[in-house]
């Protein structure tokens, strides 16, 4: 199970996916609230499969994406700014 990081854009507390429909094999639409009872905001959003990163080893031959351009690729790799040290980087 992914969890995603979504954050309120008034309050910056935490947001909850409330429920989610399909509309596409690749689109769907969530309802969103704001973990911070002050605050009680409510969104809808939508979440798009848009490029393919890298091949399945099981292909749906009706599945038709684009590959990601190697620039989407190459930001899909990068470190995210915080300053949690990678466990490798921390013994080296």
């Amino acid at each position: 199970m992914s969890t995603y990081k979504l954050v309120c854009p008034h309050c910056q507390g935490p947001l909850r996916i409330r429920t989610s429909a399909g509309q596409h094999v690749f689109l769907r639409t969530a309802y969103l609230q704001c973990g911070n009872e002050s605050c009680g905001a409510t969104f809808r959003a939508q979440f798009e499969i848009t490029h393919e990163m890298s091949p399945s080893g099981m292909p749906n031959p009706s599945v038709r994406l684009p590959v990601a351009p190697v620039s989407i690729r190459r930001e899909a790799m990068r470190k995210p700014d915080d300053a949690q040290l990678d466990l490798l980087e921390a013994h080296a």
